[in-house]
C-alpha cells in the first residue's frame, strides 16, 4: 500500500512524466514497447500516462507510434526566444555565418553535455547533424571545451564522470587529455576540435562571458575539416562574435551591432586549405 501511495504522489507522477518525455531524446517515433524498455516503467502505467500526455498535446500518436507533440514545440520555441542570451546573439550568429560560410552554433553546458540554443547552417545543414535543443558530449566538441576551460572543477569532474565513451577515434578519452586541451583554451582563448565529434568535420569555438571568468555559453563555426582555416582568418571573427554577444546581453535589450570584418567571399568557400597534412594534431591560432 505504501508503494502504491508513493507512486501516486504529485512528485512521483511528475518524475514518471519526465522519464517518459526523456525517452524521446533523439529523432524518430517510439512504440510503447520501446518506451517501456527505455524507461523501465510498467507497461500499463506507461500506456496510461502516454495517452494522457497525448490528450494534453505534449505527445502525438500516429497509429501505435508516439512522438513529441506540438505543445512541447511551442514551449521550447518560447523558452529559446525569451532567453536574453539568445536574443542578443541572433544578429551576430547570422553575421558570422555570412562571413564564414560555415555552420554556426550557440551552445550552453548542461551536465556532461552541451545543448544547442541555435544553429545557422545554410548548405551544410544536413551534413552537420546537430539541431536546436540537441545534445553532444561536451568533451567531444569545441563549444564544450570552450565553456569547460572557464568552469569550476565540479563541472569538469561532472563531464569526466558522465563521459559516454568516444565518438570517433580522435575523441578525448582521458582526464589528462581533457586537462591538456582546457589549458590550451585558457592560453589562447579559442577551442579547436578536429573530427572528435563527427568524422570529416571540425569546429572552432570561443567562450561567451567575462574575460578570465566563468563562461555562460560558447559560439562556434563548424565545417569540413579540409576546408576550415585554423588560423586568425576564422578565430578573429569568432572571438569578435563572442565578445559582441556578451556586450549586448543587457537587461534583454539588443543594440545595433557593428559588422564583422568583411571578406570578398565566405571563408568556407574556395580551395581547400593547405594545412591538411598535419591537421590531426591540435593547433591553435
Amino acid at each position: 500500500m505504501v508503494i502504491q501511495a508513493e507512486a501516486t504522489t504529485p512528485s512521483a507522477i511528475l518524475d514518471r512524466a519526465s522519464l517518459l518525455l526523456d525517452a524521446f531524446d533523439g529523432p524518430g517515433r517510439l512504440t510503447l514497447a520501446q518506451i517501456v524498455r527505455r524507461t523501465g516503467l510498467p507497461r500499463s502505467s506507461a500506456h496510461r500516462m502516454l495517452e494522457r500526455l497525448v490528450q494534453l498535446r505534449w505527445l502525438r500518436r500516429e497509429g501505435r507510434d508516439y512522438e513529441l507533440g506540438i505543445r512541447l514545440m511551442e514551449l521550447g520555441s518560447l523558452a529559446v526566444h525569451q532567453d536574453r542570451l539568445h536574443r542578443a546573439a541572433m544578429p551576430f550568429l547570422h553575421e558570422l555565418h555570412r562571413v564564414t560560410g560555415f555552420v554556426v552554433h550557440l551552445a550552453v553546458l548542461d551536465g556532461p553535455d552541451v545543448v544547442y540554443l541555435d544553429k545557422i547552417a545554410g548548405d551544410l545543414a544536413v551534413a552537420v547533424p546537430t539541431r536546436v535543443g540537441g545534445r553532444r558530449p561536451a568533451h567531444c566538441t569545441a563549444v564544450g571545451k570552450a565553456i569547460l576551460a572557464y568552469s569550476d572543477e565540479r563541472r569538469v569532474a561532472e563531464v569526466v564522470t558522465g563521459q559516454a565513451g568516444t565518438r570517433t577515434r580522435y575523441s578525448i578519452s582521458t582526464r589528462a587529455q581533457l586537462d591538456a586541451e582546457l589549458n590550451k583554451v585558457r592560453a589562447h582563448g579559442i577551442a579547436v576540435e578536429r573530427e572528435e565529434s563527427l568524422p570529416g568535420f571540425g569546429c572552432i569555438a570561443a567562450p561567451i562571458g567575462d574575460l578570465g571568468e566563468s563562461a555562460v555559453a560558447a559560439v562556434s563555426v563548424c565545417g569540413p575539416v579540409d576546408r576550415m582555416l585554423f588560423d586568425h582568418r576564422l578565430t578573429a571573427p569568432i572571438r569578435t562574435t563572442a565578445l559582441n554577444i556578451w556586450r549586448h546581453v543587457d537587461d534583454g535589450r539588443v543594440r545595433v551591432h557593428p559588422t564583422l570584418q568583411q571578406h570578398p567571399r565566405p571563408l568556407g568557400v574556395g580551395p581547400a586549405s593547405r594545412m591538411d597534412a598535419d591537421r590531426r594534431a591540435p593547433r591553435y591560432a
